[in-house]
């Protein structure tokens, strides 16, 4: 009967293959093993070293020591070897407490003679202790006021405007929630970004006489330097200082009266870059992108400070119309 068909015969044994099928028909590798790639080893490769055990293999010790190895190389560049006393490992202690260590010690370390040093010294200085040493040396010569404290104490009283959520400057905080549309933060934190990058990439600006900014302006070369710094500067300049506020019955028989009522910082800086946006809303948008909005505004930004924007004349309407209407202020008498 052929093997082939022995194969596939069910029986409760299996019956033995006959000797003259070839190897492979006897034993199947798997695939993995078929498709793996095999080195063969020739006779012109040098046989693997012998280990302790006398077998083939790798053995580390024939290959020198780290210490060695430095200092063969020290001597071919002629820089020296290694400085094996100022290293982190206490390795002369660790030679003391192991007689077998003492005698396969490198090379380098039997060359030198062992100092005699006292119980429970080390020959050696680590980082950590040379930072450490630093450390107490700085803080001896500095005069700490508070010990204790990596950064000073906070003055008492604390201000009105202290927040622990405090981040942004106050006009850049500001500005960002004058910008935001629907909620989306993150869009409005990155269009005024935009806006302080193109007023530090853009040239100093020109003053005009006629247009004086407030009192204590830094020169046109230095505003670049500072963008938020910039933006302030424009937004303060055009800030009107009151409100229009109309009264009815104010002078009877229904008739309205103009009075004008002061406002604080936020008030003003609010109004006056609610005039800027508007301004900078009719601008003409050149090129495309996500950065248009950001560009017009700090175009509209640098023509305050220039004196070239329309924004000037707002805030000078208002103002002649306070003054005129400042008559109609009722004081108190003392």
């Amino acid at each position: 009967m052929p093997a082939r068909s022995l194969l596939r015969l069910r029986l409760p044994f299996r019956p033995s293959l006959p000797s003259d099928l070839p190897l492979i028909a006897k034993v199947q590798l798997p695939l993995c093993l078929r498709l793996a790639q095999r080195r063969y080893i020739t006779a012109e490769e040098k046989p693997l070293p012998e280990t302790d055990g006398k077998r083939p293999g790798h053995d580390h010790s024939h290959l020198p020591h780290v210490s060695e190895e430095a200092a063969a190389i020290g001597k071919v560049t002629g820089e020296g070897g290694p400085d094996i006393e100022e290293q982190g490992t206490p390795v002369q202690e660790v030679l003391n407490r192991d007689e077998k260590a003492e005698e396969k010690k490198p090379e380098v370390l039997k060359e030198k003679p062992d100092s005699k040093v006292p119980t429970g010294v080390r020959t050696f200085s680590t980082m950590a202790r040379q930072r450490a040493d630093a450390l107490v040396a700085a803080s001896q010569d500095s005069d700490v006021e508070s010990q204790g404290h990596i950064f000073g104490l906070p003055e008492l009283p604390l201000p009105s405007n202290a927040r622990l959520k405090y981040r942004y400057e106050p006009v850049v905080q500001q500005i960002t929630g004058l910008i935001m549309r629907s909620g989306k933060l993150g869009v409005a934190q990155r269009n005024t970004a935009m806006i302080l990058n193109h007023l530090r990439t853009a040239s100093p600006p020109t003053f005009n006489p006629d247009r004086p900014l407030i009192p204590g302006a830094p020169p046109a070369s230095q505003l670049p330097l500072n963008p938020v710094l910039y933006m302030t500067l424009a937004i303060d300049s055009v800030a009107p200082l009151f409100r229009i506020r109309s009264q009815r019955g104010a002078a009877g028989g229904g008739v309205a009266l103009q009075i004008p009522v002061p406002l604080t910082i936020r008030q003003r800086r609010r109004q006056a870059f609610m005039w800027i946006l508007n301004a900078a809303s009719k601008r003409r948008t050149r090129g495309s992108g996500r950065g248009g909005f950001a560009q017009k505004v700090a175009e509209e930004l640098i023509a305050v400070v220039e004196g070239r924007s329309g924004v000037w004349d707002r805030r000078g309407g208002i103002h002649k119309l306070g003054v005129a209407a400042r008559a109609n202020l009722k004081t108190r008498r003392r």
